[in-house]
């Protein structure tokens, strides 16, 4: 329901756009030519275009409040926990690489404190 209520809301905002961007501007605009006489006169164009952009306009806002509200009222979906990570657990340390001729290996830490000048 939710799925097709979006493409409803999209095809609507579409349709606004289109009507929008056909009303003529002070600039010229998008404005469409046509007959002199009839509905798509520059004055029968312009009241219906105006009163094609309200009730789009009203739409678009009333499937915007209901979207709002089915999404914030849906049952809330279960987390999908497949791609989470495990704790790491406490594993051997890895073997120590061979040492080559150009690669001088450092040496190991040791395990107490000794090494800290604070410790002391």
């Amino acid at each position: 329901m939710f799925a097709f209520l979006l493409v409803v809301h999209a095809i609507i905002a579409a349709a606004l756009v289109t009507v929008i961007l056909m009303q003529r501007s002070e600039g010229g605009g998008l404005g469409m030519g046509g007959s002199p006489s009839g509905l798509m006169s520059a004055r029968g164009a312009a009241d219906f275009l105006t009163r094609a952009t309200a009730v789009l306009a009203t739409l678009f806002v009333g499937f915007s409040i209901v979207l709002a509200v089915y999404a914030a009222t849906r049952a809330a979906p279960q987390i999908d926990t497949s791609l989470a990570r495990t704790p790491a657990t406490q594993s051997a340390p890895a073997a120590p690489a061979p040492a080559s001729a150009d690669n001088a290996v450092a040496p190991a830490a040791p395990a107490d404190n000794s090494a800290v000048p604070l410790a002391r």
